[in-house]
């Protein structure tokens, strides 16, 4: 596959979901409604953990052994960048759109698009 191919929500979705269909068979994950909703807010938690990170509004903890140098402070969750849980959101999301039977770029453009015949 050309990872340097530009993505559309379609394409993207269905990697995400074969992804996703791997990893439950992999460590017997039954993937019905319920778990998608509530991966996507677990994902989300981690988002925020994350941006409180990145944004300096979490408290300091001392790293794990070999993280950092001589018991220097880190932020929690310092090892997870906020890219990370931000792909790990959009691609939750994905997958509870296409649970659902959501086709995601038609309601981006009837809930949001619609309004830029309003721009300047």
């Amino acid at each position: 596959m050309d990872d340097d191919a530009p993505l559309t929500l379609p394409a993207l979705g269905e990697r995400v979901e074969a992804v996703s269909a791997l990893y439950a068979r992999k460590f017997d994950v039954e993937r019905d409604a319920d778990w998608f909703m509530l991966k996507l807010t677990e994902e989300v938690g981690e988002l925020t953990q994350a941006f409180l990170v990145a944004t300096g509004r979490t408290r300091p903890r001392g790293a794990p052994e070999g993280s950092a140098p001589d018991g220097e402070m880190v932020p929690d969750g310092a090892a997870s960048p906020l890219a990370d849980e931000v792909a790990d959101v959009l691609a939750h999301l994905l997958l509870l759109a296409r649970s659902q039977g959501v086709d995601v770029e038609a309601a981006v453009r009837r809930k949001w698009l619609a309004w830029e015949a309003e721009l300047p």
